[in-house]
């Protein structure tokens, strides 16, 4: 039986990761359909992280948790938005609050990092969270993640995504991660 393919629109929206010096330009591997969910392995040289992603629910969008090797019980959450250009250079925009809650559980309360990097047509959305490991749990079960960034005391900003496919997704990516011997 085959495996369901990616859209070439989610592959290329999967080659960019963010660290905190520049973004840069990963190859993808190994990439699995679950649901509304993916998961695949980014590669540049030595340097590998694993990824479950939801870029389903927006054509411009994708949310994503990450794991890197030597620190896979501390995965990172990101939301990537496209904005259409590539930007002239490499900031953190702005930090402001942020809620993340699945369906009717837990408000997740914390700080978003928004980043842009030269080079780069992504808008960058880092999240600090103290309840992560909570939130993550929350998602294997949930149906639906709420985010809420404050850009301004009066304006909210709502994204919505599905988690059909999360579990699967976040398991093969932490399996994979934890198997990691390179």
């Amino acid at each position: 039986m085959s495996k369901p393919t990616l859209p070439a629109a989610v592959l290329l929206a999967t080659l960019l990761t963010h660290t905190t010096a520049s973004a840069a330009i990963f190859n993808t591997i190994d990439a699995e359909t679950h649901g509304q969910w993916q998961s695949l392995t980014l590669i540049l040289g030595e340097e590998r992280h694993y990824r479950a992603l939801e870029a389903s629910s927006y054509s411009d969008s994708l949310f994503s948790v990450n794991l890197t090797p030597g620190a896979c019980e501390r995965p990172w959450l990101e939301l990537r938005v496209d904005l259409g250009e590539r930007q002239a250079e490499s900031q953190v925009v702005n930090r402001v609050p942020a809620d993340l809650r699945v369906d009717h559980e837990t408000i997740h309360g914390g700080q978003a990092e928004f980043i842009t990097e030269r080079g780069d047509s992504g808008f960058y959305v880092q999240f600090f969270l103290e309840e992560q490991p909570l939130l993550l749990e929350e998602m294997r079960r949930g149906e639906t993640l709420r985010l809420r960034l404050m850009r301004a005391e009066d304006d909210p900003w709502f994204m919505v995504f599905s988690l059909e496919g999360a579990a699967e997704a976040l398991e093969r990516a932490q399996r994979q991660c934890l198997t990691d011997t390179d």
